[in-house]
C-alpha cells in the first residue's frame, strides 16, 4: 500500500487529530477529517490549513506540502459520510475507555470488513480497547506524539489478535510520511509514557525530599542527559559509557535508595560476562567494531552542532 494511493479517515477533529491529518496530506494520502459536530469538523479543517500556511511560512514545510494539504483534506460532519472509501479508520477522540469503546463500534458498523481501525491513544491497553470490536483483528494502536505534526516518533502496538501484517504495513506508511515508527508491545504507557512517567516520578519525588527544586532539576535534565537523549537512546548511551560504569553507580544508588535502584538483572549479567559496552565489543546493541566507532565519532559532532543550535535558539528567543 503507497500513502499516496490510500484514503484515511480521522474520527475526531481536535488538534491530535488534526496534527494527523497534516501529517498525512502532506505525504500525499486523501484525509477526511469527521466529527459528529458539523461545525467542529469544519473549524478543525480550517485550523490544520491554518496551522499548515504558517508552518510554511516558517520554514517547517515546502509550499509543495502545503499545497497537498489543502488538495488532499477534506470534512464531515458525518462518520457514515466521511468513511465511504476509507482504507484507515483512525480513531482519535477522548482518552477515556467508554467513550473509545463507543466511538470504535460506531466505527465498526459503518465501514466494510477489509478496512483497519487505528487508535491513538497515550496509555490505554490496546487490547482493552479491542473488546469494543467484532473484528479485533483488523485493529491496532498508533500513538502519535504531541505536536504531532512536528515530533517524528510514532509508537505502532498490536494486540494479541491483530492481524500480524498490519503493523509493518502501518509502519511503512507512517514512513514514508517522514515518521520514525517502532513496533512495541501491549503494555500499559506503551514504552514512551512508561519511560516518560517514571522520569517524571523520580523528579517528583527528589522535589519532595528536597534534594532539588523543579527548575535545578530541569536544568540539570536538559543539560546532561537529556541532552544526549535528543540524538542517542538510553541504550546506545549506556553502551558507549561502559556498562560497567552503570552497574557499579546503581550499587550506590541501591546502598542509599534500595531496591528501586537495583542493578537491572541484564546489565548485571553482561558484566559478568564482561560485556562492558563498545569498549569491548558488544553491548545490548551489539554493534561491531567498525560500526561502534563510526557512532562514536558521529556523536562528538552531534553534541557540537546540538550546543551550536541550542545557543542559536536562546539568542533568537532573547
Amino acid at each position: 500500500m503507497q500513502l499516496a494511493a490510500t484514503t484515511i479517515a480521522i474520527v475526531g477533529s481536535g488538534y491530535m487529530g488534526g496534527g494527523i491529518a497534516q501529517v498525512l496530506t502532506r505525504a500525499g494520502a486523501r484525509c477526511v477529517l469527521i466529527d459528529t459536530d458539523a461545525a467542529r469538523a469544519e473549524s478543525g479543517h480550517a485550523r490544520v490549513i491554518a496551522e499548515t500556511a504558517d508552518h510554511v511560512a516558517r520554514g517547517y514545510l515546502t509550499a509543495e506540502q502545503g499545497s497537498s494539504v489543502a488538495a488532499n483534506l477534506s470534512w464531515s460532519g458525518s462518520l457514515a459520510e466521511g468513511v465511504v472509501g476509507a482504507d484507515i479508520v483512525f480513531e482519535v477522540v477522548f482518552e477515556e475507555l467508554s467513550v473509545k469503546h463507543e466511538v470504535l463500534r460506531a466505527i465498526e458498523a459503518v465501514i466494510g470488513d477489509d478496512v483497519v481501525i487505528a487508535t491513538n491513544t497515550s496509555a490505554i491497553p490496546i487490547g482493552d480497547l479491542a473488546e469494543a470490536l467484532e473484528r479485533p483483528e483488523r485493529f491496532l494502536g498508533v500513538h502519535f506524539f504531541n505536536p504531532a505534526t512536528l515530533l517524528p516518533g510514532v509508537e505502532i502496538i498490536p494486540h494479541a489478535s491483530t492481524d500480524a501484517s498490519l503493523p509493518p504495513l502501518i509502519a511503512g506508511l507512517l514512513t514514508e510520511a517522514g515518521k520514525e515508527p517502532a513496533i512495541v508491545k501491549d503494555t500499559p504507557g506503551f514504552v514512551c509514557n512508561r519511560l516518560q512517567f517514571a522520569l517524571f516520578k523520580e523528579a517528583a519525588r527528589m522535589v519532595e525530599d528536597g534534594h532539588a527544586d523543579a527548575e535545578q532539576i530541569d536544568t540539570i535534565v536538559r543539560a546532561s542527559f537529556g541532552f544526549r537523549l535528543a540524538l542517542y537512546g538510553p541504550f546506545a548511551v549506556a553502551d558507549m559509557a561502559g556498562l560497567d560504569i552503570y552497574a557499579n553507580s546503581y550499587v550506590s544508588l541501591e546502598r542509599a535508595f534500595g531496591d528501586r535502584f537495583a542493578v537491572p538483572p541484564s546489565l548485571k549479567a553482561r558484566v559478568e560476562a564482561g560485556d562492558l559496552g563498545i569498549k569491548t565489543g558488544g553491548g545490548y546493541l551489539g554493534l561491531d567494531a567498525e560500526a561502534a566507532a563510526s557512532m562514536v565519532a558521529q556523536r562528538d559532532n552531534a553534541y557540537s552542532e546540538l550546543s551550536r543550535l541550542r545557543r542559536e535558539l536562546a539568542e533568537d528567543a532573547a
